[in-house]
Protein backbone atom coordinates (compact mmCIF):
# COMPACT_ATOMS: atom_id res chain seq x y z
CA UNK A 1 0.00 0.00 0.00
CA UNK A 2 0.76 3.59 -0.43
CA UNK A 3 1.53 6.20 2.40
CA UNK A 4 -1.48 7.71 1.12
CA UNK A 5 -3.64 4.70 1.20
CA UNK A 6 -2.61 3.77 4.90
CA UNK A 7 -3.22 7.43 6.38
CA UNK A 8 -6.68 7.68 4.63
CA UNK A 9 -7.68 3.79 6.64
CA UNK A 10 -6.48 5.34 9.67
CA UNK A 11 -8.16 8.56 9.07
CA UNK A 12 -11.86 6.42 8.08
CA UNK A 13 -10.83 3.92 11.15
CA UNK A 14 -10.21 1.08 8.83
CA UNK A 15 -7.07 -1.59 8.85
CA UNK A 16 -4.47 -1.32 6.52
CA UNK A 17 -1.44 -3.39 5.79
CA UNK A 18 0.64 -1.70 8.39
CA UNK A 19 0.14 1.35 10.41
CA UNK A 20 2.32 4.72 9.30
CA UNK A 21 5.08 5.67 10.57
CA UNK A 22 6.52 9.18 10.14
CA UNK A 23 8.28 11.30 12.10
CA UNK A 24 10.83 14.49 12.60
CA UNK A 25 14.46 13.94 12.92
CA UNK A 26 16.63 16.72 14.60
CA UNK A 27 19.54 18.21 12.09
CA UNK A 28 21.81 16.42 14.69
CA UNK A 29 19.95 13.06 14.75
CA UNK A 30 20.37 13.07 10.76
CA UNK A 31 24.07 14.06 10.80
CA UNK A 32 24.65 11.40 13.86
CA UNK A 33 22.91 8.36 11.21
CA UNK A 34 25.17 9.80 8.46
CA UNK A 35 28.07 9.68 10.55
CA UNK A 36 27.33 6.07 11.69
CA UNK A 37 26.38 4.83 8.39
CA UNK A 38 23.39 6.51 6.51
CA UNK A 39 24.51 7.50 3.44
CA UNK A 40 24.44 11.57 3.02
CA UNK A 41 21.95 12.43 0.35
CA UNK A 42 19.55 9.77 1.12
CA UNK A 43 16.07 10.71 2.36
CA UNK A 44 16.13 9.14 5.62
CA UNK A 45 12.89 8.05 5.48
CA UNK A 46 13.69 5.69 2.03
CA UNK A 47 16.60 4.72 4.07
CA UNK A 48 14.75 3.33 6.92
CA UNK A 49 11.75 2.12 4.72
CA UNK A 50 8.73 4.21 6.22
CA UNK A 51 6.25 6.63 4.84
CA UNK A 52 6.30 10.00 3.12
CA UNK A 53 4.10 12.93 4.30
CA UNK A 54 4.13 16.09 2.09
CA UNK A 55 3.61 19.61 3.86
CA UNK A 56 2.66 22.95 1.60
CA UNK A 57 3.56 26.29 3.43
CA UNK A 58 2.67 29.37 2.47
CA UNK A 59 3.70 33.03 3.93
CA UNK A 60 1.41 35.10 6.10
CA UNK A 61 3.92 37.48 7.56
CA UNK A 62 4.43 40.98 7.86
CA UNK A 63 6.84 40.83 6.39
CA UNK A 64 9.02 42.96 8.61
CA UNK A 65 12.86 43.59 7.61
CA UNK A 66 14.91 40.57 8.26
CA UNK A 67 18.50 41.59 9.02
CA UNK A 68 21.84 40.69 10.87
CA UNK A 69 22.46 42.50 13.75
CA UNK A 70 24.97 40.24 15.33
CA UNK A 71 27.23 37.53 14.45
CA UNK A 72 29.67 35.93 16.95
CA UNK A 73 31.48 32.24 16.43
CA UNK A 74 28.59 31.12 19.25
CA UNK A 75 25.72 32.66 17.89
CA UNK A 76 23.69 35.08 15.62
CA UNK A 77 21.40 38.12 16.84
CA UNK A 78 18.94 38.40 13.58
CA UNK A 79 15.16 39.89 12.93
CA UNK A 80 12.37 37.81 11.69
CA UNK A 81 9.70 38.48 9.60
CA UNK A 82 7.21 38.47 12.07
CA UNK A 83 9.26 41.15 14.20
CA UNK A 84 11.15 39.22 16.43
CA UNK A 85 14.49 39.55 17.42
CA UNK A 86 16.34 36.03 18.34
CA UNK A 87 19.62 34.79 19.23
CA UNK A 88 20.19 31.77 17.47
CA UNK A 89 23.03 29.94 18.33
CA UNK A 90 25.12 27.83 15.66
CA UNK A 91 25.26 24.54 17.51
CA UNK A 92 23.83 21.85 16.01
CA UNK A 93 19.87 21.29 17.27
CA UNK A 94 19.93 24.49 19.78
CA UNK A 95 17.33 26.27 20.95
CA UNK A 96 16.76 30.25 19.70
CA UNK A 97 16.76 32.70 22.81
CA UNK A 98 13.72 34.88 21.93
CA UNK A 99 15.12 38.76 23.24
CA UNK A 100 12.48 41.00 21.55
CA UNK A 101 9.23 41.43 20.28
CA UNK A 102 8.12 44.17 17.72
CA UNK A 103 4.19 43.60 17.93
CA UNK A 104 3.44 43.84 21.43
CA UNK A 105 -0.18 45.91 21.58
CA UNK A 106 -3.01 46.52 20.14
CA UNK A 107 -1.48 49.41 18.23
CA UNK A 108 1.97 47.26 17.04
CA UNK A 109 -0.51 44.87 16.32
CA UNK A 110 -2.74 47.01 13.67
CA UNK A 111 0.65 47.56 12.11
CA UNK A 112 1.57 44.02 11.70
CA UNK A 113 -1.63 43.23 10.42
CA UNK A 114 -2.03 45.86 7.85
CA UNK A 115 1.08 44.72 6.48
CA UNK A 116 -0.18 40.85 6.44
CA UNK A 117 -3.43 41.81 4.49
CA UNK A 118 -0.68 43.95 1.89
CA UNK A 119 -1.16 42.58 -1.66
CA UNK A 120 -0.03 41.20 -3.84
CA UNK A 121 -1.33 37.41 -2.21
CA UNK A 122 0.85 35.54 -5.47
CA UNK A 123 4.38 35.28 -4.33
CA UNK A 124 3.14 34.65 -0.55
CA UNK A 125 2.42 30.87 -2.38
CA UNK A 126 5.34 28.70 -3.41
CA UNK A 127 3.80 27.59 -7.08
CA UNK A 128 7.50 26.82 -8.24
CA UNK A 129 7.81 24.22 -5.65
CA UNK A 130 4.57 23.20 -6.36
CA UNK A 131 4.81 22.62 -10.14
CA UNK A 132 8.22 21.00 -9.46
CA UNK A 133 7.41 18.41 -6.55
CA UNK A 134 3.52 18.00 -6.22
CA UNK A 135 2.74 15.76 -9.56
CA UNK A 136 5.84 13.31 -7.58
CA UNK A 137 4.02 13.63 -4.72
CA UNK A 138 1.06 12.43 -5.71
CA UNK A 139 2.70 9.92 -8.60
CA UNK A 140 4.42 7.90 -5.14
CA UNK A 141 1.36 8.14 -2.79
CA UNK A 142 2.25 10.19 -0.51
CA UNK A 143 0.01 12.12 1.90
CA UNK A 144 -0.67 15.93 0.93
CA UNK A 145 -0.88 18.79 4.03
CA UNK A 146 -1.67 22.01 3.79
CA UNK A 147 0.62 23.70 6.59
CA UNK A 148 -2.12 26.63 7.89
CA UNK A 149 -0.26 28.58 10.69
CA UNK A 150 -2.92 30.24 13.33
CA UNK A 151 -4.08 30.27 16.86
CA UNK A 152 -2.32 30.54 20.29
CA UNK A 153 1.09 28.83 19.99
CA UNK A 154 2.23 31.00 17.21
CA UNK A 155 0.69 33.59 18.16
CA UNK A 156 2.97 33.88 21.37
CA UNK A 157 5.89 32.14 20.19
CA UNK A 158 6.65 33.88 16.95
CA UNK A 159 4.71 37.31 16.81
CA UNK A 160 3.94 38.54 20.42
CA UNK A 161 5.78 36.44 23.43
CA UNK A 162 3.74 34.15 25.68
CA UNK A 163 3.54 36.35 28.43
CA UNK A 164 2.25 39.79 26.10
CA UNK A 165 -0.13 36.63 24.64
CA UNK A 166 -1.65 35.30 27.90
CA UNK A 167 -2.32 38.37 29.95
CA UNK A 168 -3.83 39.87 26.52
CA UNK A 169 -6.05 36.67 26.57
CA UNK A 170 -7.37 38.02 29.87
CA UNK A 171 -7.45 42.04 29.84
CA UNK A 172 -8.21 42.68 26.20
CA UNK A 173 -9.42 39.49 24.69
CA UNK A 174 -10.74 41.25 21.57
CA UNK A 175 -7.21 42.39 20.60
CA UNK A 176 -6.19 38.40 20.73
CA UNK A 177 -8.55 36.89 19.18
CA UNK A 178 -8.13 39.48 15.99
CA UNK A 179 -4.65 38.03 15.72
CA UNK A 180 -6.00 34.20 15.90
CA UNK A 181 -8.46 34.91 13.21
CA UNK A 182 -6.61 37.02 11.16
CA UNK A 183 -3.67 34.40 10.99
CA UNK A 184 -6.55 31.73 9.82
CA UNK A 185 -8.57 34.28 7.69
CA UNK A 186 -5.01 34.88 5.92
CA UNK A 187 -4.35 30.84 5.64
CA UNK A 188 -7.43 30.27 4.14
CA UNK A 189 -7.42 32.99 1.57
CA UNK A 190 -4.08 31.68 0.67
CA UNK A 191 -4.38 27.98 0.64
CA UNK A 192 -7.78 28.35 -1.18
CA UNK A 193 -5.86 29.57 -4.23
CA UNK A 194 -3.48 27.10 -4.25
CA UNK A 195 -6.67 24.33 -4.04
CA UNK A 196 -8.41 26.20 -7.04
CA UNK A 197 -5.25 26.03 -8.77
CA UNK A 198 -5.65 22.42 -8.78
CA UNK A 199 -3.08 21.46 -5.89
CA UNK A 200 -5.65 19.58 -3.39
CA UNK A 201 -4.05 18.66 -0.28
CA UNK A 202 -5.60 15.72 1.66
CA UNK A 203 -5.49 17.81 4.82
CA UNK A 204 -5.32 20.48 7.01
CA UNK A 205 -2.34 20.36 9.30
CA UNK A 206 -1.51 23.17 12.17
CA UNK A 207 0.44 23.53 15.52
CA UNK A 208 -1.68 24.85 18.75
CA UNK A 209 1.02 23.92 21.94
CA UNK A 210 -1.90 24.69 24.00
CA UNK A 211 -0.33 22.49 27.64
CA UNK A 212 2.67 21.85 28.90
CA UNK A 213 3.69 19.38 32.06
CA UNK A 214 0.42 18.60 33.59
CA UNK A 215 -1.27 21.30 32.51
CA UNK A 216 -2.95 23.81 29.75
CA UNK A 217 -1.67 27.51 29.44
CA UNK A 218 -5.59 28.40 30.14
CA UNK A 219 -8.52 27.40 31.38
CA UNK A 220 -11.26 25.27 29.62
CA UNK A 221 -13.31 27.94 29.79
CA UNK A 222 -11.32 30.26 28.24
CA UNK A 223 -10.56 27.99 25.65
CA UNK A 224 -14.32 27.84 24.78
CA UNK A 225 -14.72 31.78 24.60
CA UNK A 226 -11.68 32.69 22.88
CA UNK A 227 -9.57 29.64 21.04
CA UNK A 228 -12.18 27.16 19.77
CA UNK A 229 -14.61 29.27 17.39
CA UNK A 230 -11.44 29.97 15.72
CA UNK A 231 -10.40 26.29 15.78
CA UNK A 232 -13.66 25.75 14.60
CA UNK A 233 -13.93 27.69 11.47
CA UNK A 234 -10.55 25.67 10.46
CA UNK A 235 -12.19 22.70 10.95
CA UNK A 236 -15.47 23.62 8.75
CA UNK A 237 -12.94 24.88 6.31
CA UNK A 238 -11.49 21.73 5.87
CA UNK A 239 -14.47 19.66 6.05
CA UNK A 240 -16.50 21.70 3.64
CA UNK A 241 -13.67 20.86 0.99
CA UNK A 242 -14.12 17.38 1.69
CA UNK A 243 -10.44 17.18 4.05
CA UNK A 244 -9.21 16.12 7.24
CA UNK A 245 -8.47 18.56 10.19
CA UNK A 246 -5.03 17.47 12.01
CA UNK A 247 -4.37 19.00 15.31
CA UNK A 248 -0.95 19.10 16.44
CA UNK A 249 -0.77 20.25 20.60
CA UNK A 250 2.01 19.81 22.64
CA UNK A 251 1.93 19.48 26.55
CA UNK A 252 -1.26 17.69 28.58
CA UNK A 253 -4.54 18.88 26.61
CA UNK A 254 -6.06 16.09 28.33
CA UNK A 255 -9.38 18.62 29.72
CA UNK A 256 -9.54 19.38 26.11
CA UNK A 257 -9.85 16.81 24.15
CA UNK A 258 -14.07 16.39 24.51
CA UNK A 259 -14.33 19.53 23.02
CA UNK A 260 -11.41 18.78 19.88
CA UNK A 261 -13.70 15.73 19.31
CA UNK A 262 -16.62 17.97 19.86
CA UNK A 263 -15.66 20.48 17.16
CA UNK A 264 -14.56 17.81 14.55
CA UNK A 265 -10.94 17.44 14.66
CA UNK A 266 -9.95 14.11 13.19
CA UNK A 267 -6.51 13.68 14.27
CA UNK A 268 -4.87 14.51 17.72
CA UNK A 269 -0.68 14.80 17.91
CA UNK A 270 1.99 14.37 19.39
CA UNK A 271 -0.12 12.41 22.96
CA UNK A 272 2.84 13.70 24.84
CA UNK A 273 3.26 10.95 27.35
CA UNK A 274 5.81 12.62 29.13
CA UNK A 275 4.04 15.85 29.77
CA UNK A 276 0.36 13.68 30.98
CA UNK A 277 -1.45 12.97 27.72
CA UNK A 278 -2.91 9.18 27.93
CA UNK A 279 -2.65 7.41 24.52
CA UNK A 280 -3.92 4.66 25.95
CA UNK A 281 -7.06 6.44 27.57
CA UNK A 282 -7.78 8.22 24.74
CA UNK A 283 -8.08 5.09 22.19
CA UNK A 284 -10.72 3.80 24.79
CA UNK A 285 -12.70 6.75 24.50
CA UNK A 286 -12.67 8.41 21.17
CA UNK A 287 -10.62 5.27 19.28
CA UNK A 288 -14.04 5.42 16.43
CA UNK A 289 -13.75 9.24 16.21
CA UNK A 290 -10.33 10.07 16.90
CA UNK A 291 -7.45 9.38 15.24
CA UNK A 292 -4.07 9.01 17.34
CA UNK A 293 -0.94 10.28 16.16
CA UNK A 294 2.22 9.82 18.38
CA UNK A 295 2.15 9.03 21.93
CA UNK A 296 5.24 7.02 22.41
CA UNK A 297 7.55 8.69 24.61
CA UNK A 298 10.83 10.48 22.80
CA UNK A 299 12.45 9.95 26.24
CA UNK A 300 13.01 6.28 25.63
CA UNK A 301 13.99 6.11 22.26
CA UNK A 302 17.68 5.83 22.86
CA UNK A 303 17.40 2.65 25.30
CA UNK A 304 16.53 0.11 22.67
CA UNK A 305 14.87 -2.40 25.14
CA UNK A 306 12.61 0.45 27.12
CA UNK A 307 11.60 1.42 23.61
CA UNK A 308 11.19 -1.70 22.02
CA UNK A 309 9.22 -2.91 24.58
CA UNK A 310 7.11 0.65 24.80
CA UNK A 311 5.82 -0.38 21.19
CA UNK A 312 5.13 -4.06 21.57
CA UNK A 313 3.07 -2.86 24.63
CA UNK A 314 1.20 0.44 23.31
CA UNK A 315 0.78 0.08 19.30
CA UNK A 316 -1.57 -3.71 19.04
CA UNK A 317 -4.02 -1.80 21.33
CA UNK A 318 -3.28 1.57 19.43
CA UNK A 319 -3.62 0.30 15.91
CA UNK A 320 -7.27 -1.65 16.58
CA UNK A 321 -9.21 -0.66 13.75
CA UNK A 322 -7.22 1.77 12.20
CA UNK A 323 -6.96 5.25 13.98
CA UNK A 324 -3.06 5.47 14.94
CA UNK A 325 0.03 6.78 13.09
CA UNK A 326 2.95 6.05 14.62
CA UNK A 327 5.55 8.51 15.47
CA UNK A 328 7.64 9.93 19.01
CA UNK A 329 5.40 11.98 21.12
CA UNK A 330 7.64 15.07 19.96
CA UNK A 331 10.84 14.88 17.64
CA UNK A 332 13.74 12.37 16.96
CA UNK A 333 16.54 14.04 18.76
CA UNK A 334 19.92 13.36 18.34
CA UNK A 335 20.44 10.42 21.14
CA UNK A 336 19.12 8.32 18.97
CA UNK A 337 21.68 6.01 17.33
CA UNK A 338 21.46 4.14 13.62
CA UNK A 339 21.08 1.13 14.79
CA UNK A 340 18.19 2.17 17.77
CA UNK A 341 16.17 3.75 15.33
CA UNK A 342 16.65 0.51 12.90
CA UNK A 343 15.28 -1.43 15.70
CA UNK A 344 12.18 0.87 16.09
CA UNK A 345 11.11 0.64 12.62
CA UNK A 346 11.10 -3.44 12.77
CA UNK A 347 9.69 -3.16 16.24
CA UNK A 348 6.94 -0.78 14.80
CA UNK A 349 6.45 -2.79 11.19
CA UNK A 350 5.64 -5.31 13.11
CA UNK A 351 3.62 -4.24 16.02
CA UNK A 352 1.63 -2.36 13.52
CA UNK A 353 0.95 -4.92 11.06
CA UNK A 354 -2.43 -5.78 10.57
Amino acid sequence: MTTYERFMRMFRHEEADRIPIIDQPWAGTIRRWQNEGMPKGVDWRDYFGVDKLERINVDITPRYEVKVLEDTDRYQIVTTDWGVTLKNFKELDSTPEFLDYKVDSPEAWADAKARMLMLPDEDRIPWQYLKENYPRWRAEGRFVEAHFWFGFDVTHSWMSGTETVLIGMYEDPDWVVDMFNTYLDRCIALFQKVWDAGYHFDAIFWEDDMGYKGRTFFSLDMYRELLKPVHTRAVRWAHDHGIYAHLHSCGDVMDFVDDLVGIGIDCLNPLEVKAGMEPLTLKKKYGDVLTLHGGINAVLWDDRDAIVSAIEETVPILKENGGYIFSSDHSIPNAVSLENMKAIVAAVKKAGKY
